[in-house]
């Protein structure tokens, strides 16, 4: 009999604890809808179709485009989650395009623009903001963006693949041209070095390694809109992880490794005339070739163009349009403008702003003073974004992907740290005890969760 009394108390004791462990894990939990998430980044970031001849024939953007369509749908079905306010900027910003393609210069090109191309980072944003809903979840999507950037910048390197004097990637798509590679260097460098403080031992090592391969490749890009968002980014970084978080040893390290980094930099003619053409313009040996009087042109006909199309633009892509050139405006911010209307802008900044919310409300949460990762991964989107909206000035990203990423981060990491604890849940009245059960669970809650 007393056996089977203790394995009766014992049976209610686990079960207990697995409705303690219910109460954490959302009832909206959608196993595939995450799992659609990390092959749909994978297959952005990694681009395997680029490395392995068969899948070059296979249609994988498409199909990635299709699986985050199918995911979202499943994780919407029979939900109730709330949409957060940056994610609902960005369907506004949809709306507002699809809007714009009656009116477009080029109806076809406009409507492929908005649903082969802006429609997927809508739908990624979306996707991370209510899938992801633990720590360990935005850590593995982090890290394939990082590893990737960090990857094929090494390869780039490797393969001396360059042309016309600077690094290119080694990929077909977001990473291949030299500033769009060097834009997500310096979005991507926080994060890394997120990782590389929270790392021990050999992980350390390797993650310090990769940071100064992304550094030197920033160098060889020799994109100066690439270079201005990185400096951003190390000023952010420094602040954050040297300064407010009492590493010392980190801002020494940091300001003697860009002194040095630059000095030998700037130590060769064509990189420190390249500098300098950031001012100067077509200096000497900068390899400018008009660039600078040629974006400023393009910078007044965009802002033309807007002032004349106010509303609907002349349609999404289609800017390069406006004079034959076929060049696109260099500026996310007035290409936006003239191709979708002022609304489009006004709604692109609010996502934007969003994110940068998002990010204050985290800071303030007990989670981000409890738990040390997700506070280093808090302040590398802080300093990513901020590294975007810089970068953003001087290349025309609006279509990309990756910084609607970065916006469904901040949403990921507000939705993690606004869920109930066990003590909120439970109404338990021993909050050691519960924090105790808590922190258990924590560390194995994606096994239960999946």
């Amino acid at each position: 009999m007393t056996v089977q009394t203790i394995g009766a108390k014992g049976k209610e004791r686990s079960a207990t604890r697995w409705s303690r462990t219910k109460a954490l894990v959302p009832s909206e939990r959608r196993p595939f809808v995450y799992g659609a998430l990390v092959v749909f980044s994978f297959l952005y970031y990694y681009r395997p179709e680029d490395f392995i001849g068969l899948l070059a024939y296979i249609p994988m953007a498409r199909i990635a485009g299709v699986l985050g369509l199918v995911a979202l749908i499943a994780g919407m079905a029979g939900t109730r989650s709330k949409i957060p306010t940056a994610v609902k900027m960005l369907w506004l910003l949809l709306l507002q395009m699809t809007l714009c393609i009656p009116t477009a210069l080029w109806r076809g090109g406009a409507f492929s623009t908005v649903f082969e191309k802006f429609a997927k980072g809508v739908i990624v944003a979306m996707l991370i903001s209510m899938s992801v809903v633990a720590v360990r979840e935005l850590r593995k999507l982090l890290w394939l963006q990082v590893s990737a950037v960090a990857l094929v910048v090494f390869f780039s390197i490797a393969f001396r693949h360059f042309r016309d004097g600077r690094l290119q990637g080694i990929q077909k798509g977001i990473l291949e041209n030299p500033n769009d590679l060097a834009i997500n260097i310096a979005i991507s460098f926080p994060l890394g070095l997120a990782f590389m403080l929270h790392a021990r031992g050999l992980k350390k090592v390797v993650w310090a390694v990769a940071l100064a391969v992304m550094c030197l490749g920033l160098v060889l890009t020799y994109s100066r809109s690439g270079l201005l968002a990185f400096i951003l980014a190390i000023m952010v970084c420094v602040w954050e992880y040297g300064i407010k978080g009492k590493r010392r040893s980190l801002v020494i390290t940091t300001v003697v490794i860009m002194v040095l980094g630059m000095c030998a930099a700037l130590s060769t003619a064509h990189y420190r005339a390249r500098v300098e053409s950031i001012v100067m313009g077509n200096v000497e040996g900068s390899g400018d070739k008009g660039s600078l009087e040629a974006r400023k042109a393009l910078l007044k006909k965009s802002i033309s163009v807007t002032l004349h199309h106010p509303l609907f633009g002349v349609g999404p892509g289609c800017f390069v349009m406006v004079d034959k050139g076929w060049v696109v405006a260099h500026n996310s911010y007035t290409e936006l403008s003239s191709e979708s209307g002022i609304p489009a802008l006004v709604l692109f900044l609010l996502a934007m702003g969003a994110g940068f919310r998002n990010i204050a409300f985290v800071r303030k949460s007990q989670k981000y003073r409890d738990d040390p990762e997700l506070k280093l991964f808090t302040q590398a989107l802080w300093a990513g974004l901020a590294a975007y909206m810089a970068g953003a000035c001087f290349a025309s990203t609006e279509y990309n992907l990756y910084p609607y990423f970065m916006i469904g981060y901040t949403c990921a990491a507000v939705r993690i740290v606004s869920q109930a604890l066990p003590a909120q849940a439970q109404g338990s009245k021993d909050s050691s005890l519960v924090k105790t059960n808590y922190d258990r669970i924590r560390r194995t809650q994606p096994v239960w969760s999946r």
